[in-house]
């Protein structure tokens, strides 16, 4: 049984984390292609447990607890436009993502400064 769970996790970890996921349904407009492209990423775990294990008395029945997860995360990355014989990147900017990076930053360099600041007015100790 717990092999079954296992499978199935690494199963539904593949199809999340697939080409398809990538890139998306091709559709054509005006006589020209465009293809979708998205940046995926994902990570999962699992593990195995006897509860009471450890302890004096252990579990005298001797089972096995078992859990596992995953997570993924698809961003938009851009689209391929292919006109003719010519293809071209174009990429998609995500505004929330460039937000929260820029305040990241802003946040990391304020915190840098703040402690320059302090070890720059520090009184040496006697």
């Amino acid at each position: 049984m717990v092999a079954m769970d296992v499978d199935k996790l690494l199963a539904k970890a593949g199809d999340h984390l697939s080409a398809h996921r990538a890139f998306g349904t091709a559709y054509e407009k005006d006589g020209v292609l465009i293809i979708p492209v998205a940046l995926v990423a994902g990570g999962g775990g699992g593990g195995t447990a006897r509860p009471g294990h450890g302890e004096p008395a252990g579990d005298p029945e001797g089972r096995t607890e078992t859990g596992g997860g995953f997570g993924a995360l698809v961003l938009p990355a851009g689209a391929y436009v292919v006109k003719g014989d010519q293809v071209r990147w174009v990429p998609a900017v995500d505004t929330t993502i460039v937000v929260l990076a820029s305040l990241t930053l802003v946040r990391m360099v304020a915190r840098t400064w703040a402690r320059s600041r302090r070890h720059h007015t520090r009184t040496p100790a006697r």
